[in-house]
């Protein structure tokens, strides 16, 4: 008896030791998962939110820059479709954790561009110690001694910037394979092992946490491009840069290291995780009845039953069920109308910074926190808003198109002004003001005596309202210096510049483009066209979810998870720079190649940036009307088809009723 009691308080007391060790709870294993999701986003979105930034520091064009945006969904793209065949074969936790020490490397990586190269140079209008020669109008100096920023033209030079974009695309290829088992094995993993009441929640929490990053990732952003990109190489008085000038390059690395150490923190706890966990289990209430748990028995045993076959069949089998979701109209428009909205999103997301940058003449900082704190959050309501919808009026597939249709046909009404709604472009001398008569032939003649290089660069804003490339340009002899911090007050003597008939004068940094009253109705209307598509994207998935076999319901997730990588996160990017690139007015050139932009004719930036989203916008919603007309002639020809078949009972209630009475007589 004595040592039935002994063993049974034995197993209780390590029944309690289990219980307590919070490496054996579903609850722990969220709030890690969340903890990293957060902390991988911040990686992957931290890219965006300092894309113009690393464009100006290393001269490159939209075009690359989205390409290198983009490039984390290649090595992603590649491996997603065979995590659907590992599923829980393998350590689910330890693989997550070895992606997330990859997402690590992958960020780290990211940062090392900025200390393998030298510092960052500009055109200076203060003679500095390493060089006495300036950016003004000195007549005696020839070209060939002006000390300017293209002046470390060397073979050196060149292979250095190679070596940075391979770092770089280096870097997001690591970022995508490392990303490709966190979110899959993570929401599978809880899916097995926690209460079927409490899977929702926790599923719902990681959910909001992925729309959540992005935007943290912005905010980051915002902090860490306020501070000098040369923080760590040279002094506060060295830099005569304030943010707001457009040569300012911000701390665009900083970001990567903070994000990095981050996941690296977040990876621990996952080598440390049990291949299986204990489930949940259910008490009172919350017990399930037999009938619903004979169900999802009934669910998993089929879609368990792909993960039961061998590596060749199951390769062999992955095109036909592909095929057979493909053939299915609801799915397929749903997809492609889900494609359209992510190459949107992709775009908004990659450039809409740099947008606001040169259509608002914002700071970099100012333009990823509107993001941060408006664009992402408004879309996270719109997505809330629309699941709640969904619940509340327990909708029918039709009523799900519906819904899809008439948000997207809102955003529509609500995106169109936003066309029109910008800046035009400032008048820049020689480049965009070349045109007038007023300013002619006088500019061929009032600079020609300063030898200016072609290609300095240090705007300056004239006292006439008209912005010069340089100072030298504007035939500036004189410069007016702040005594306390080094830095520029204005230019003098400037020939080019008249009031008048009196010589005029400029201020450092640019003129702006004289339209910051815009930029609120701009960003109220942007947030509440991304609140309105957002409102479709739970409909959506309902619609996917409930159009196709249950059996095949995960590999439809999959296969639709891989066309919006293929279709839109990876292209998208790379079309919305090219677009961009091509309403360019004035090149950068380092070492006689096209580098970053200077000037843009900011309403062709519009029309065509924006205008590519409203296309996408367009598209989702022709989509989803498709959709709508389908599910309603096949509601239609189900009501026929009752209706048809109920005709003949009709009839022969009708004959029995007409017999009775005559029996009875």
């Amino acid at each position: 008896m004595t040592s039935t009691a002994t063993k049974s308080s034995y197993l209780d007391q390590s029944r309690k030791a289990f219980c307590r060790n919070p490496l054996q709870k579903a609850l722990f294993f969220v709030f890690c998962h969340g903890l990293l999701q957060l902390s991988q986003l911040l990686v992957s979105g931290y890219l965006k939110s300092s894309i113009s930034t690393i464009e100006r520091r290393y001269g490159l064009s939209s075009q690359t820059s989205g390409l290198l945006a983009s490039f984390n969904e290649v090595g992603n793209t590649l491996l997603i479709v065979f995590i659907s065949y590992f599923g829980s074969r393998v350590h689910r936790p330890r693989f997550i954790g070895c992606g997330a020490i990859l997402v690590s490397l992958a960020g780290f990586l990211m940062s090392l561009p900025h200390f393998i190269t030298g510092p960052y140079e500009y055109d200076q209008s203060i003679a500095s110690m390493l060089s006495n020669t300036t950016d003004l109008c000195e007549p005696g100096v020839p070209r060939s001694q002006r000390n300017l920023s293209d002046a470390g033209c060397t073979p050196h030079a060149a292979r250095e910037n190679h070596e940075v974009l391979l770092v770089m695309f280096v870097a997001q290829a690591l970022l995508g394979i490392g990303g490709v088992p966190i979110q899959p094995f993570g929401i599978s993993y809880i899916d097995d092992f926690a209460n079927e009441r409490n899977s929702p929640l926790y599923l719902g929490i990681l959910f909001s946490v992925t729309v959540i990053g992005p935007g943290v990732a912005f905010m980051l952003g915002s902090a860490m491009l306020r501070f000098y990109v040369d923080i760590d190489k040279v002094t506060g008085d060295g830099v005569q840069l304030t943010n707001k000038d457009p040569r300012w390059v911000g701390a665009w690395w900083l970001g990567f290291l903070v994000a990095a150490s981050l996941v690296a923190v977040s990876a621990v706890p996952y080598f440390f995780f049990p291949r299986e966990m204990p489930k949940e289990v259910a008490s009172g209430k919350e017990s399930s009845s037999k009938k619903s748990e004979d169900v999802l028995s009934q669910l998993r045993s089929r879609s368990e039953h792909m993960q039961n076959l061998s590596l060749t069949k199951f390769i062999k089998h992955f095109p036909l069920v592909l095929l057979r979701n493909l053939r299915h109209p609801v799915y397929l428009l749903v997809v492609l109308a889900q494609v359209n909205l992510s190459a949107m999103v992709a775009g908004l997301a990659t450039f809409m910074a740099k947008f606001l940058e040169r259509q608002f003449s914002l700071t970099a900082s100012l333009a990823n926190m509107i993001i941060g704190a408006v664009n992402i959050p408004g879309a996270m309501v719109g997505i809330v808003v629309g699941g709640a919808i969904l619940k509340r009026f327990q909708m029918s597939l039709r009523q799900c198109s519906a819904m899809c249709v008439l948000g997207m046909f809102l955003c529509l009404l609500v995106a169109f002004p936003l066309l029109f709604l910008g800046c035009p472009t400032q008048k820049v001398a020689g480049v965009t003001y070349s045109e007038s008569s007023e300013f002619g032939h006088h500019a061929l003649e009032c600079n020609l005596q300063c030898n200016c290089p072609e290609k300095a660069y240090n705007p300056i804003c004239g006292s006439n309202g008209i912005e010069y490339i340089s100072p030298c340009s504007a035939g500036c002899g004189g410069v007016n210096i702040n005594a306390d911090n080094n830095s520029v007050l204005n230019y003098t003597n400037c020939s080019c510049i008249s009031e008048n008939g009196l010589v005029g004068f400029a201020k450092p940094g640019t003129c702006g483009t004289g339209c910051s009253h815009l930029v609120l109705p701009f960003v109220v209307l942007s947030c509440l066209a991304g609140i309105l598509a957002s409102t479709s994207h739970t409909p959506s998935f309902m619609l996917i979810l409930r159009s196709i076999q249950p059996e095949d319901k995960s590999f439809a997730v999959g296969i639709q998870f891989m066309l919006l990588r293929v279709l839109a996160w990876m292209p998208g990017p790379v079309l919305y720079g090219s677009a961009i690139d091509t309403t360019c007015i004035l090149w950068e050139k380092k070492c006689d190649r096209k580098a970053a932009c200077r000037y843009y004719d900011n309403n062709l930036f519009r029309q065509r940036y924006l205008g590519l989203q409203f296309f996408f916008e367009v598209g989702a919603f022709l989509c989803f009307v498709t959709v709508y007309v389908i599910l309603r002639r096949q509601e239609r020809e189900a009501s026929k088809a009752a209706e048809t078949k109920a005709e003949p009972e009709k009839e022969k209630l009708a004959g029995s009723s007409i017999k009775s009475p005559e029996s009875k007589v």
